[in-house]
């Protein structure tokens, strides 16, 4: 039997709003979401600013502070965003299997605990060298055990797990900037093949810490315009020197059709391909060819058994690097060919940063509200052509037109490839 996948809710937290109509809205208007660090003194870094999720906490969403104060940064994020999801979907309103309903995201480590850290090295120095014996026992010392257990990526899985006793199914998967997106089209196969009737997935990530910033600042992946942060994320342009670091989460509830129609769900949308490939080549290059990219768009094609001219939107993965927004030009033009040129595209990460883990689902969750709405959201920043990035990017402002279909690309660290592709339910 073909099992079809829908999407009966949605939520995030992001740089740019902490719910989804907040954010739709913002980018739509070309807001950006980028300003200087707060979450710690970055004062000294090369890149001094970053895309925060700035005056949230759960109990804005009805969760007890204190309780959820105890974990990660990334497991708040996301319990704020499955709260919502799962509200709207209204999945727990009626008689629902525990044992159908399952968790999946992808999801990156928590805030590091860098003074500590700091601490465990100062205390163990000898003649400019750690001493390791000393390092442990300071560590010993030092350390709160809860605290590092909660840092760990698959703790926000766990813990949604327990909020709405989803007994199904329950995985996290950490492939770099693919991660969400992977975790969605994963979650799709289990509804698919029969598994499960319902999937929370999605993503949660926050790398705004010491430990994250000099990571990408040694990669030089991260954009140093500190004059001008607000500026500073402009993919596709030809002045662009890097990609801004968000955080957040955006979670999507996924639930076989005919078992939403069964119960009244509101469907706002359908999964209709997933395709996942790899460049198999360097860890931090992509494919100078494109190879891996436009096997993935490909795939996801064939998935949903779609022609080349029935996608309306594309979801750039977009991260403001020379390479990325180079590479993914070319296997956009590889994978549809002269109709590359009449499919609008744009990076939404020109306004709320790079959500890292996080930002495939909720690029998403863009790509529905386009479907819904049939509003494109713009590429700020994009002022200066590149002749090696010549798609229509929806320059500096939203457009109204059609839109059925709407294809996510997410390119991660290590080659991953994922392209999903979402589109109007039509029963």
């Amino acid at each position: 039997m073909d099992r079809r996948v829908v999407v009966t809710g949605v939520g995030c937290v992001t740089p740019l709003g902490c719910r989804v109509d907040e954010l739709w809205e913002r980018l739509q208007r070309g807001e950006s979401g980028v300003d200087y660090t707060t979450v710690f003194d970055a004062s000294q870094f090369p890149t001094k600013f970053s895309a925060e999720v700035r005056d949230w906490d759960v109990s804005q969403e009805g969760l007890d502070a204190e309780r959820w104060g105890r974990c990660g940064r990334h497991t708040r994020f996301a319990a704020g965003a499955a709260q919502q999801a799962v509200r709207s979907s209204g999945v727990l309103d009626g008689n629902l299997d525990p044992t159908r309903f399952g968790v999946y995201l992808g999801s990156g480590e928590g805030q590091q605990d860098f003074d500590s850290f700091t601490k465990m090295v100062l205390r163990s120095l000898e003649d400019d060298h750690v001493n390791l014996a000393k390092f442990v026992a300071a560590g010993l010392e030092v350390l709160n055990p809860v605290a590092e257990l909660e840092q760990e990526p698959n703790m926000p899985a766990g813990h949604l797990a327990a909020l709405f006793n989803a007994q199904g199914p329950n995985a996290n998967c950490l492939t770099a900037c693919a991660a969400s997106s992977q975790a969605i089209g994963e979650a799709t196969e289990l509804i698919r093949r029969g598994d499960v009737d319902i999937m929370l997935s999605g993503g949660t990530h926050s790398m705004i810490h010491p430990f994250g910033v000099t990571g990408f600042n040694l990669l030089t992946a991260l954009s140093t315009r500190n004059e001008a942060p607000q500026r500073a994320s402009r993919p596709f342009d030809r002045d662009r020197d890097g990609f801004v670091l968000g955080e957040g989460a955006a979670m999507v509830v996924l639930e076989e059709a005919e078992h939403a129609k069964a119960r009244g769900a509101e469907i706002l949308a359908e999964i209709q391909g997933y395709g996942s490939t790899a460049d198999a080549f360097r860890i931090t290059d992509t494919h100078p060819e494109g190879r891996g990219a436009t096997s993935c768009i490909q795939e996801a094609l064939a998935d949903a058994r779609l022609n080349l001219e029935d996608i309306d939107y594309i979801n750039a993965h977009g991260t403001g690097t020379i390479v990325n927004d180079k590479v993914e030009t070319l296997a956009i033009k590889k994978a549809f060919g002269e109709q590359a040129y009449k499919i609008p595209v744009s990076s939404t990460k020109s306004m709320m940063g790079h959500l890292i883990a996080a930002a495939g689902a909720t690029e998403l969750i863009v790509c529905i509200m386009a479907t819904r709405d049939n509003v494109l959201p713009p590429t700020i920043n994009y002022e200066t052509p590149d002749p090696d990035c010549d798609l229509d990017y929806l320059p500096n402002t939203a457009r109204q037109a059609n839109c059925r279909r709407a294809l996510s690309n997410s390119f991660g660290f290590g080659g991953q490839n994922i392209t999903l592709i979402v589109g109007a339910y039509e029963g």
